[in-house]
Formats: structure tokens, C-alpha cells, sequence
């Protein structure tokens, strides 16, 4: 039975009041948490702890750019009284506004029938409505109808649908254009920075060693970058697989595990990030983050180019609505999806519902990208929103996955906040999950953080063997509150390496019981277990941007 929001809340005060008491029913008392001070000493390179306090567009800003009102999709021919399909007029002044340099479309109160997809594919271009109350899409085809089938480039049956595309998807002109046509060819692509088959990149220049946390690299020819240049740091694996070993903490649990036959993990390397640069002075670049993992010569560390990315675009004030149509079988959507970021740079979402879609909110190989104050709800999502194919830096927060509306399909499957793919330094902060998990989903996500939520952690995880690992290393799950008492991939100092479990409900394993992938100590650490809200920083996040400040 669904709970409602006062049923929901009062839960989560009681279990992280309950879990906190132990057996002599002492509520202990708010305390810092030693792991914090640990990190305050060694922020860049803390072993547990991943640094992220300039996640999110334009380093975690707090107010996103607000372009001038160039356009009302009204006088293009859209009509908000949902007669008829109002996708022509928004897709056109959304292009026009980005042909003319950028700028707001504005989507007056009302209800506006799609029956397409709506693009944003230049860079400086925002749809606004006027609140996500007020103005609403009602999506009535699936990408499926509207682009077509879209298999899977590890064969099989499965529907790409299930964790690509948007009924909303900003993506870059040309980078969109070459994904779609390969969807409509039937040539699965792969779907980030460097193009379909990955070959789409020029060097930039070499880079010389380095060490995770450095601010500054060294080039061996800085002649082609510019300052404010968005550029792409990749690191190729070797044979040995020691980029991977690095990713997963190093040591001796990841030298012995076997990488070989993770066809699918192993797929996503080379490991490719975007990366700003912030100054130049001779040979050394200074990035607008520090680097999340060591440059080796082995890894062959460079800086290339990748997609022209799309920057400084969004989605504000609205609710997207699908057709409310069955949940499809588990990784057979049809994409009903809702807003998805591919290839984009400082982008964002505020204030945006989405309600009866296969797939909620998207980040595709999407980079500090921030969606503030978004929801999920209606029939209920196989993945409310998900977070694959390489993306890094991005912010979820003050978020919301309602409980569903109608009883789950058989045969369809729940998952939460998703990461996967080698995706690093995402964060999601102030979350209400009245459903759903914590879905690490294999692909060895690593170095990101989940902080003050509350969950009814009733979802399951996903990902095949060949995807390798459930987690690679400084996952951080902070101040969390669980109403239903489920352990699965809350408490995770068992199953994920160089990990820190702090202020988590008190937790019991439940059916879906995962072993370490790798073995030996895990060196994973624990802190104020039973004491969500005890804590103190009691939101990583905002503790670590409050922290950068000061520097």
C-alpha cells in the first residue's frame, strides 16, 4: 500500500529515531563525525571520502543562468489548450533560438499535446514554463514510434529505450543527429563524447604524471588549448588491467580479481571526462576540478577533443506527462522517457515533474549538469532517473520519487537512483525515495555520494556479469534514513572497496543479498550506524562546498 507523504515522514523520523536508541533506548546526541575531520585534512585524496564540492553546472551554482526571453512557443503556433500537437511550434522556436545565439522560450500556463519529442540542441537555450503546477506536456508517442526500435549494442533482446533518450533531450545538434540516424540504421552506437564507435577525437596533447587531486597536469605541447576550452581527459587501460585496479582502490582485491571476461566493463574504457580549463601558464593547465584518479604513462593520459558539447541550456518550470500506458517488462521500454542530458556541459533542470514515463531523468555520458527540485511520479519508472556511459560531476537534489500509482506489471523491475558505467563524483542530496534503491548497477561506478535521504528501499539493483563490479572505490553514503529496514545497497561497507557508510538507519539483509566482488580487506569504514540525522556534517555535499570556500 502506497504511504502517503504524512504516513512517509512521520515513518522516517520513527525508524531514525528507533534506530538510533539501541537496546537501553538512548537517542544519542548529535556528534561530528571522525571521518569528517579525516577529510577536512586530505580533501582531494581522502581514501574513503570522493571530492565533490564543485558538483553540478557552473561548479554547484546555487542560481542558474537566466537567458532573456527570446521567444514564446505561443506566437510559433503552440496552443495550451492541448487541441493539437504543439511539438512543431516548440521545436521550432527552441532552434531558432538557438540559431540566433541562444535565449528563453517561454511556455505560458496551460497544456500543450506532443506528439514528437522536443530537441534542445544549441548551447544558450532554456524552455521555461511557468511552473511545473502550471504548464504541462502531454507526450503522446514513444521514441520507439518516433525513432524507432533501439537494440542494444551487447546484443540480445533488450530496448535501448530502457536507459536512453528523453521526451525532453537536450543533446548537441550534431552529436544527436549522428545518434539518432544510428538508431534508425540499426548500427547500435555507442552514445558519449567521441562518437558512435568511439573514433571521433583528436589529441590535444599528452599529458606527464600526475597524481589524483592535482589541481594542475603538466602537457608536453599546451599550444592548442585555450583558457574556459572544454576539453576531454582520457586514460586508456593496459593489459594488465591496472586502470581498472586503480579505479576499484588497488590492492590486493582488485589485482586478483578477472577483468578479462568483463566484456562489458571493459567496453567502457578508455575512461573519458570533460573537463574545463581555468588557466594556462606555459606548459601547466590548471582544471576546473581536480583530477579524480592518477595519470600514468601507462594509461597513456592525454587530453583530446570530443563532441561540440552543449552548454548553458535547460528545462525550467514545467511537468512532462506521458500517455499513461502499462510499465513495459523489465529492459523492453518503449521510451516514455522523460528529460535526458547527452553530451552536455553546465546544463540543468529546475522545477520539473514527470509523470507516467518508462525512464524519469537521464544524464548520457552528461557532465556538471545539476536537476534541482525534480519528481517522479504516476504509474511508477524502471529507472526514475539514471546515470550512465561515462557521467561525471553531476548534482541530483531536493528530489522526489513519489510512490506509484497503480500496482507494478509482472515482470517489470524498479530500480531508484541509478549510476553505472564508470559514471564518478555524481551526487544526490535531500532525496525523498518513497520507492526505489540506491541501484548501483554494475559497470563499477566509483566516487560518488548519496547524503541526506530518506528511502523506502524497496527496489532492486541491476546489471550483468560481464559488467564487472557493483562499485568501484570512495562511494559515500551519508546521513541516510531508511524506513523499511532494508539493507540492500544503503549499508554497503561489505560489498563496496575504499567505501564510508555514515549515519545510516539500522539495516537487515532481505533476498537480495550481493557478495564482495572482490576479496580481502575492503577497507571500507563505518560511522554512526543506527543514527541518521546524529551526525554532523549532516549533508556531505553542502559540508564540502562550504569547505571549498574557505580555500
Amino acid at each position: 500500500m502506497a504511504l502517503s507523504r504524512r504516513q512517509f515522514v512521520g515513518g522516517a523520523v520513527a525508524v531514525a529515531v528507533a534506530g538510533g536508541t539501541g537496546a537501553t533506548g538512548f537517542v544519542p546526541s548529535v556528534r561530528s563525525a571522525g571521518l569528517w575531520r579525516e577529510f577536512e585534512a586530505a580533501p582531494y585524496t581522502h581514501p574513503q571520502i570522493p571530492y565533490v564540492g564543485r558538483a553540478g553546472a557552473h561548479a554547484g551554482a546555487r542560481r542558474a543562468p537566466r537567458p532573456p526571453v527570446v521567444a514564446n512557443a505561443v506566437a510559433h503556433g503552440a496552443t495550451p489548450d492541448g487541441s493539437t500537437d504543439s511539438a512543431p511550434a516548440i521545436n521550432r522556436a527552441l532552434a531558432e533560438a538557438g540559431e540566433r545565439g541562444g535565449g528563453t522560450v517561454l511556455l505560458p500556463p496551460g497544456t500543450y499535446r506532443i506528439d514528437d519529442y522536443l530537441r534542445i540542441g544549441h548551447s544558450g537555450v532554456v524552455l521555461r514554463g511557468a511552473g511545473s503546477g502550471r504548464t504541462t506536456l502531454l507526450a503522446t508517442r514513444s521514441l520507439t514510434e518516433l525513432i524507432g526500435p533501439y537494440g542494444s549494442r551487447y546484443g540480445g533482446d533488450k530496448s535501448s529505450w530502457s536507459w536512453a533518450g528523453g521526451l525532453i533531450w537536450l543533446s548537441p545538434r550534431a552529436r544527436h543527429a549522428s545518434l539518432t540516424a544510428a538508431i534508425r540504421d540499426r548500427a547500435w552506437p555507442f552514445e558519449g563524447w567521441t562518437g558512435n564507435r568511439r573514433d571521433e577525437w583528436t589529441t590535444l596533447t599528452a599529458l606527464r604524471p600526475a597524481r589524483r587531486g592535482d589541481r594542475s597536469v603538466t602537457t608536453e605541447d599546451p599550444s592548442g588549448l585555450r583558457s574556459g576550452d572544454l576539453v576531454v581527459l582520457r586514460l586508456a587501460d593496459d593489459a594488465g588491467h591496472t586502470l581498472l585496479e586503480h579505479m576499484a582502490g588497488g590492492g590486493p582485491g582488485p589485482e586478483a580479481y578477472a577483468w578479462d571476461d568483463k566484456t562489458k566493463l571493459t567496453s567502457y574504457v578508455p575512461y573519458e571526462r570533460p573537463v574545463r580549463i581555468t588557466r594556462i601558464a606555459g606548459r601547466e593547465v590548471t582544471l576546473e576540478r581536480p583530477l579524480p584518479l592518477d595519470l600514468r604513462p601507462e594509461w597513456d593520459p592525454r587530453l583530446v577533443s570530443g563532441a561540440e558539447p552543449l552548454t548553458d541550456s535547460g528545462v525550467v518550470g514545467l511537468t512532462l506527462e506521458a500517455v499513461e500506458t502499462p510499465q513495459s517488462p523489465h529492459l523492453l521500454d518503449k521510451g516514455y522517457n522523460g528529460v535526458t542530458f547527452q553530451c552536455a556541459y553546465d546544463c540543468w533542470a529546475e522545477d520539473v515533474v514527470v509523470r507516467h514515463v518508462d525512464n524519469g531523468f537521464g544524464l548520457v555520458a552528461a557532465s556538471a549538469c545539476t536537476l534541482r527540485r525534480t519528481r517522479v511520479e504516476g504509474r511508477g519508472s524502471h529507472h526514475p532517473y539514471f546515470c550512465r556511459e561515462g557521467a561525471h560531476d553531476n548534482l541530483v537534489e531536493d528530489f522526489r520519487i513519489a510512490a506509484r500509482t497503480v500496482p507494478a506489471p509482472a515482470g517489470t523491475q524498479l530500480h531508484g537512483i541509478n549510476v553505472e558505467g564508470l559514471s564518478s563524483h555524481n551526487v544526490w542530496s535531500r532525496g525523498v525515495m518513497e520507492m526505489g534503491t540506491f541501484d548501483t548497477h554494475r559497470g563499477m561506478p566509483f566516487a560518488n555520494v548519496r547524503t541526506e535521504i530518506t528511502v523506502e528501499n524497496n527496489g532492486r539493483h541491476g546489471g550483468d556479469a560481464s559488467a564487472g563490479p557493483l562499485y568501484g572505490a570512495r562511494f559515500a553514503h551519508w546521513n541516510v534514513t531508511v524506513t523499511n529496514g532494508r539493507a540492500g545497497l544503503v549499508k554497503i561497507d561489505t560489498v563496496a572497496p575504499y567505501s564510508a557508510t555514515v549515519g545510516i538507519s539500522e539495516v537487515r539483509e532481505f533476498d537480495q543479498t550481493d557478495v564482495p566482488d572482490f576479496t580481502g580487506d575492503l577497507h571500507a569504514r563505518v560511522e554512526a550506524y543506527g543514527g541518521p540525522g546524529t551526525v554532523r556534517p549532516g549533508n556531505l555535499y553542502e559540508a564540502q562546498r562550504a569547505l571549498s570556500r574557505r580555500w
